[in-house]
């Protein structure tokens, strides 16, 4: 096989070097018998939702965890979360498993690059014991210089950056209005709302003059006062209610409270509503104690040295770490910046940086939060982090680590896999992207088709061998033809002005956008793409007479419930429970649509509630959840499911696949339109009730395009998408491409984030941002049609863009 990788020349494993699966039946796996070598790096290919995450992930992971965790005391198992038992018969060979996956939930506001990769562990210990401190102070713990910890977190926004104020604006909104009718929009409403009006009167303030005719003094105590005046109320509203004692609240020590103490989300979310919030005027935003802040190194304070850009902080480090002479200065501060403790700190986080920079990520800060962090530069940060764990003889299943990622910095992302192979340790990936593909020792390719009509394996073997299945769709992607799709360039009629833009990296930037055409927006990460179309262009576009309407389709989850799904979220699940409605059976028993809703009683199984699953807590173990025992994950009770239409219950159909319900439900209009957008975007793998909070970010965005798709498209629609082809076998991009040509053909303006180059060569116009990351992008390098930006030779996209316009 080729010699893509520093290996031996004989690259074929020994007998015995070989994970054996036997019989696996996970999801849409067919009895699958597959040997799979160690030691190697391993991709798993095939279209979405063909199985390969079921193999590598649902099998392979799955049982290593299952050994694993079989190995550790009840006790302590109950505090792991814990997987299911994969379906397989057997697997051999098996040795432990890392799984590095993409997440999909909402990490904490408090969490950052730093915590995320345990680097700050280090810059606390490095600010602790080396850092200089002002003259006198005693030294710090380590966990002073933490916003998470009591020690260290700011006493005004405890940590958070961000202070809420209550002011006289916030909490009245209607100062015409006096007390009694409402005034102080900030005091709870209801019977605790009364009470606390029941004991101002009782305080001696007047409670019917508008609040804007009472004295100053008058309402400042009430709105800002720390005092809790109990008092006996004399309810007037109901003859035999006795008297009461009632407590005072001022409306900011209420709001304050509520956000602070309130489990409920909708009640912190509806106290927002009377707060100014803003960085913390104590901490400047950084969440920290002023002692902490005075600490400095380099000249720097904690919070500085955290902003910094990665790149630009390995060079501080760097200063440190290379210095010969440790002796500590001479000051009247303390400091220990020239300690042997400095320079071995700082060697150790310039070493585990460096491989963070090697993986495009020299932009981000250490204080950047993981929340606004895309799924690739997340788990990019989680890879490096490995990397650096030292560990030897472990599988590491990687789904799709290009994820986000230019093709400039794949060779980086190649070279880390081989460092992790080269440790002594396997590395299966499952991923879309061919130059990561190509440059596998052994593919494992599943198919040929989706769902059911995938799960088996196709070919299990080097890259070349590939070649020679007739049956795979990667095949004819992992060598490309060289026969490239005439696009015919389309003239724009008209012109989105964006004159002086400054938003994140984006300085004073001027930008001539072409409307009526599909305009690609590439560069490196942390280019300026995401903040040029998500920031700047919505709000331009709004103002322009050529545009009607903007619509951002993001990879924002399409709901955080359960209860959502693709069904119900596409608006199909109307159409399916008034057919079945509609059946003999439904109507001689008096049944509405509303029979067929699982989110209301009457037809749902009431012992789950119509959420298919229950929550079982187990002595010992952690709780989880299983099948509900009374409908075996139906959702509806029997009565419910003795309605059939066309052979099926209405549970029947919510596990079809896209691809199966086409067929089933293609005598509905509005279920057959929406079942064509979404397979027509790649999406016929999907199940129809799959839970929202399940879907990729990928599979969320694609959904919102399915969801435009099915509208009825009368033109200057400026549609703003952000990498829609993320998790998506280049067959499926096809598919995605040519809709987002019918979109534009219709007379609408698409702008797309975009590092698939396939992509990007078939659009009319490219607008390359950079030339790197952070303070060093923000720029448009080069703009025009693909031919024009692949000739550039300042662009770092050039050079891939040139090869898939074949110039």
């Amino acid at each position: 096989m080729p010699a893509t990788h520093d290996q031996p020349a004989d690259s074929t494993p020994t007998p015995d070097g070989f994970i054996r699966v036997r019989g696996a039946r996970e999801h849409n796996l067919r009895d699958v018998d597959v040997d799979i070598p160690r030691d190697r790096i391993v991709a798993f290919t095939g279209i979405s939702g063909s199985g390969k995450s079921s193999l590598a992930f649902g099998t392979v992971f799955a049982e290593a965890q299952r050994r694993f965790l079989e190995s550790i005391a009840p006790y302590a198992r109950r505090l792991i979360a814990q997987g299911s038992t994969p379906d397989v018969d057997e697997i051999t060979g098996l040795p432990p498993a890392v799984a590095l996956q993409q997440r999909h939930g909402a990490p904490s506001s408090r969490s950052t690059v730093g915590t995320l990769t345990t680097l700050n562990n280090s810059v606390r210990m490095l600010y602790s014991r080396a850092g200089t401190y002002p003259e006198g102070a005693t030294q710090l713990y380590s966990d002073s210089f933490s916003r998470n910890t009591v020690a260290g977190a700011c006493p005004r926004c405890h940590g958070l950056g961000t202070a809420h104020e209550v002011t006289e604006a916030s909490a009245v909104h209607d100062p015409a209005l006096s007390i009694r009718e409402g005034a102080i929009t900030a005091w709870p409403g209801a019977w605790q709302g009364k009470n606390l009006r029941d004991v101002t009167a009782v305080l001696g303030y007047d409670i019917d003059r508008p609040w804007k005719d009472l004295p100053r003094a008058d309402r400042d105590w009430l709105l800002f006062t720390e005092e809790q005046p109990v008092v006996e109320v004399h309810p007037k509203r109901d003859r035999v209610a006795k008297p009461y004692k009632g407590r005072f609240w001022s409306a900011r020590q209420y709001t304050l409270h509520t956000l602070a103490d309130s489990q409920s989300e909708t009640q912190r979310n509806k106290a927002l509503r009377f707060v100014e919030s803003g960085p913390c005027q104590l901490c400047g935003g950084s969440g920290l104690t002023r002692a902490a802040l005075a600490v400095t190194f380099g000249g720097l304070s904690i919070a500085e040295f955290n902003a910094l850009p990665l790149s630009e902080l390995a060079g501080v480090l760097r200063a440190v770490a290379e210095l010969t002479d440790p002796t500590p200065a001479q000051s009247t501060v303390t400091s220990g910046e020239r300690s042997e403790v400095a320079r071995t700190i700082a060697r150790d986080l310039s070493s585990r940086i460096a491989v963070l920079i090697d993986l495009g990520l020299g932009y981000l800060g250490l204080d950047r939060a993981t929340p606004t962090l895309s799924p690739g530069e997340t788990q990019r940060l989680r890879i490096a982090t490995q990397l650096r764990s030292g560990l030897f003889g472990v599988v590491y299943v990687l789904d799709e680590p290009s994820a986000g990622l230019h093709p400039a910095d794949t060779e980086s992302l190649v070279r880390v896999l081989d460092d992790l192979r080269a440790g002594g340790n396997s590395v299966f990936v499952v991923e879309h992207d061919m130059d990561i593909v190509r440059g596998a020792d052994w593919i494992v390719d599943v198919g040929p088709a989706a769902g059911s009509g995938g799960g088996r394996v196709l070919y299990s073997g080097p890259p070349e061998g590939l070649a020679e299945v007739e049956e795979s769709v990667t095949r004819r992607y992992l060598q490309p033809s060289g026969d490239r799709p005439v696009h015919q360039q389309r003239e724009s009629v008209g012109t989105l002005e964006i004159r002086d833009a400054t938003l994140h990296n984006l300085d004073h930037l001027d930008l001539d956008l072409p409307l009526g055409v599909m305009t690609a927006v590439t560069g490196v990460s942390g280019s300026g793409k995401s903040s040029l179309v998500g920031g700047v262009l919505p709000a331009v576009a709004a103002q322009h007479p050529l545009i009607t309407r903007v619509v951002e389709v993001d990879q924002k989850p399409i709901a955080r419930t359960p209860r959502s799904n693709l069904a119900t979220y596409t608006g199909m699940f109307d159409a399916v429970r008034q057919a079945f409605a509609a059946t003999t059976d439904a109507r001689e028993r008096g049944w509405t649509a509303g029979r067929f809703s699982f989110n209301v009683e009457g037809g749902r199984c009431e012992v789950c509630q119509g959420e298919g699953s229950v929550s079982v807590e187990l002595l010992f173990l952690p709780g989880s959840w299983a099948p509900c025992p009374e409908c075996h994950g139906a959702r509806y009770n029997a009565e419910t499911l003795d309605v059939r239409r066309a052979g099926s219950t209405i549970a029947d159909v919510l596990g079809m696949t896209v691809d199966e319900a086409a067929a089933a439900l293609a005598d509905l209009p509005a279920a057959a339109r929406a079942l064509t957008a979404l397979r027509s975007v790649g999406l016929g793998y999907l199940r129809l009730g799959q839970p929202a909070p399940e879907l990729s970010g990928g599979e969320a965005q694609r959904i919102k395009l399915a969801a435009e798709l099915q509208r009825a498209r009368s033109g200057h629609t400026l549609y703003l998408l952000d990498e829609p082809s993320t998790g998506l076998h280049p067959a499926d991009v096809e598919l995605l491409t040519a809709q987002l040509q019918q979109l534009t053909d219709a007379g609408n303006t698409v702008v797309v984030v975009e590092h698939v180059m396939s992509v990007v060569a078939q659009a009319d116009h490219v607008v390359d941002m950079g030339p790197a990351g952070g303070g060093d992008g923000g720029r448009v390098v080069a703009a025009g049609t693909p031919a024009q930006v692949a000739a550039s030779a300042d662009s770092r996209t050039a050079p891939f863009l040139r090869s898939a316009v074949g110039s």
